[in-house]
């Protein structure tokens, strides 16, 4: 029996790694490893740089998933030699040069655009970033509309924000331009809108699937983004 490839989970921004809390049974369950790396939200490339240091130190192939920022994060890394196919649950799927502002502003804002507040944070040069985050006391309604709200209290105060310069920034590589890739949108997404998924998707060639879900796919549909991650296993194998 072939061994299974590696599943890394990607997270988006405002999460950190514990948003798949609800996918990581479902998958090991399988018999498939997972990876979910803290992501450090500071920069895409970067951030992707730091993803694609975890994939090459992984024996044997990976299946590389991202939820939402995380979905451009993957599109970067994912031309390690090791990465046989991507997978998007919610996610952006850039083009090559292409930044996060960039696609989106080709539709209509979602609610997070008025969700959004700023902090500041010290950089090492000593001058100051901007931090971006959702306001708490709206992340059940635009992040996670249909998760439990006992588990969206705790969301909203334990947020990784992202680094607002990373909106910005062009994606250095486009991965699903050598790579097959998979793409569950959310229908009811109030986070990204929905059309920037299909858009991204339907410009990678990626399978799609529609899932009537929350931003927060991942947690409310853990099975159903399972089912989608290991049809890009069986699809892939040798």
């Amino acid at each position: 029996m072939p061994t299974p490839p590696t599943v890394v989970l990607v997270h988006g921004a405002f999460a950190d790694a514990s948003s798949f809390r609800a996918l990581v049974p479902e998958l090991l369950d399988s018999g498939i490893p997972v990876v979910a790396p803290a992501v450090p939200n500071r920069s895409l490339n970067g951030d992707a740089a730091y993803v694609a240091s975890v994939v090459r130190q992984i024996e044997g192939d990976v299946v590389l998933v991202g939820h939402s920022y995380g979905g451009a994060v993957i599109t970067v890394a994912g031309v390690e030699d090791n990465v046989r196919a991507l997978v998007y649950l919610a996610g952006y799927a850039l083009e090559e040069g292409e930044s996060l502002g960039e696609l989106q502003g080709g539709f209509p804002d979602s609610a997070l655009a008025t969700a959004l507040v700023q902090t500041s944070f010290p950089l090492p040069d000593g001058t100051t970033g901007v931090d971006v985050a959702v306001d708490p006391a709206q992340v059940h309604e635009v992040f996670a509309a249909d998760v439990d709200p006992e588990i969206t209290r705790v969301l909203a105060v334990t947020q990784r924000p992202l680094a607002a310069a990373a909106f910005g920034e062009p994606a250095g590589a486009a991965a699903w331009k050598v790579k097959p890739s998979w793409g569950i949108v959310s229908t009811s997404d109030r986070t990204i809108n929905p059309d920037v998924e299909r858009f991204g998707y339907r410009r990678a060639g990626a399978t799609v699937t529609e899932i009537d879900s929350s931003h927060l796919v991942m947690l409310s549909h853990p099975k159903e983004s399972a089912d989608v991650i290991r049809e890009a296993i069986r699809a892939t194998g040798d």
